[in-house]
């Protein structure tokens, strides 16, 4: 980054501390990995010149060839990886990308979504009152049972109920296997659209390591990094149930998405997702999404021994809920104590939680990005045992109820939990660790 440092030597110097930072601790946020160096190139390319409004072939600007075979080749390999009939790979995001299917099928303040309760792992475009997806359409909201599992009977008798016209299933914070064939039967039975919301779990679905909604949905949202190690971006696919359904199902979704919600798509994030679509084709990768949920039931399992919570008692794919109630502290003191201590997660609300958003009872951890840097089962049990011991050094720190009382708090929390002699231990020996087990 010779030019970038002469021209603006601060961005420069920020950027060179997010890489250090990356190197030095284990990001277990189970949304973040590690995309590798082509994607990256891909990414940093002369197409973020361009300007590309339209599809393939239909574009309203001139000098597109080159984009346009850019642009095939990204939906061809995304047809061939998931064995989808149809592929729109220019959504910015997931959530814009879940908005053009609201868009192209529901009618505002009518039309009815379902999908799984926020509050219990669902996403906030999944009906949230907060966003557009709860403001403009009525929202039907499934919950977990008593175990933290999906209930599919309770689920089939709420859509039979309510006859919602999409539901959603695909989750941000379920650490189980989804039955896709019972959706689809849930769907099918009310003559509702299905969509597959993959965000999390594409890299194992690819990698054969979680079952594909492909034969049972009718339209797939994924975004394009977590598991599947791209670049930051979304996949709008329709299946050959989708068409089935509805022939025009796949022109709805892409009028939807341009010129419905965004202009130009960014090109050279097109070319970066052909790029993580060609690098999930091969062996390692089937190996790596595999290794990933080797990981992540070793890490629960070892946490369990440690005298965790975990919500559903384990996990069958990437990530770990921990419900803390029995550590006598919240997730927002939590994750800021593993953060001091090398080991990034995220604080994140558990079934049933009756502490605030922004004071959740749990946190959310998962193996992709440290399972890209080679880290395996041995590896595991380790990190279980420094977020058993970061966590003791703060157990039972307690929020005031007062808001002002808390700010005051937290401002002192902050000081002397950076300044904990313990945690800095720790982060020593996990730097020492990352310094083993190079990033891409």
């Amino acid at each position: 980054m010779k030019s970038l440092k002469k021209v603006d030597s601060a961005i420069y110097s920020l950027i060179k501390k997010e890489e250090g930072r990356q190197k030095d601790v284990l990001e277990m946020i189970p949304s973040e990995n590690y995309a590798s160096l082509a994607v990256m190139e891909a990414l940093g390319s002369v197409l973020t010149n361009k300007y590309s409004e339209g599809y393939a072939k239909k574009r309203y600007y001139q000098g597109n060839a080159v984009i346009d075979e850019v642009e095939i080749l990204a939906e061809e390999r995304a047809k061939k990886l998931f064995g989808v009939a149809h592929v729109n790979v220019q959504p910015y995001s997931g959530s814009p990308a879940n908005t053009a299917v609201y868009f192209a099928l529901l009618e505002p303040f009518k039309d009815k979504i379902m999908g799984l309760s926020l509050a219990y792992g669902g996403h906030l475009t999944h009906g949230s009152p907060v966003s557009f997806s709860g403001k403009y359409f009525p929202v039907v909201s499934y919950t977990l049972d008593k175990n933290g599992m999906l209930d599919y009977d309770e689920i089939e008798r709420l859509a039979l109920k309510e006859k919602p016209k999409i539901i959603v299933c695909g989750f941000t914070a379920y650490p189980r296997i989804i039955d896709f064939k019972r959706f689809g039967k849930i769907a099918d039975k009310i003559g509702a659209y299905l969509l597959a919301d993959i965000s999390h779990i594409t890299g194992l679905v690819v990698s054969g390591a979680h079952p594909s909604p492909v034969p049972y949905v009718h339209i797939i949202m994924t975004t394009t990094h977590k598991t599947l190690r791209g670049p930051r971006g979304a996949m709008l696919m329709v299946t050959e149930k989708g068409l089935k359904k509805d022939p025009e199902l796949g022109n709805k979704i892409d009028k939807a998405v341009f010129p419905g919600l965004q202009g130009g798509p960014h090109d050279n994030q097109t070319a970066a997702i052909a790029v993580a679509l060609r690098e999930a084709q091969g062996k390692l990768f089937k190996e790596y999404g595999k290794q990933i949920i080797k990981n992540a039931k070793a890490l629960a399992s070892a946490l369990i021994k440690h005298n965790f919570n975990l919500v559903s008692g384990g996990t069958d794919n990437h990530l770990i809920l921990i419900d803390l109630t029995n550590k006598k502290v919240n997730g927002a003191i939590v994750a800021l104590a593993l953060e001091v201590a090398g080991i990034v997660v995220n604080k994140n609300a558990v079934p049933n939680d009756k502490m605030p958003p922004f004071y959740p009872s749990g946190i959310r951890l998962g193996t992709p990005a440290i399972t890209t840097r080679g880290m395996k089962e041995k590896e595991m049990l380790k990190i279980a045992k420094w977020m058993n011991e970061a966590i003791s050094e703060v157990s039972g720190e307690s929020l005031p109820e007062d808001k002002e009382v808390r700010k005051e708090f937290w401002k002192n929390f902050k000081k002397k939990v950076w300044a904990n002699k313990k945690l800095s231990s720790i982060a020593k020996e996990v730097k020492t660790l990352c310094s083993k087990f190079r990033t891409p």
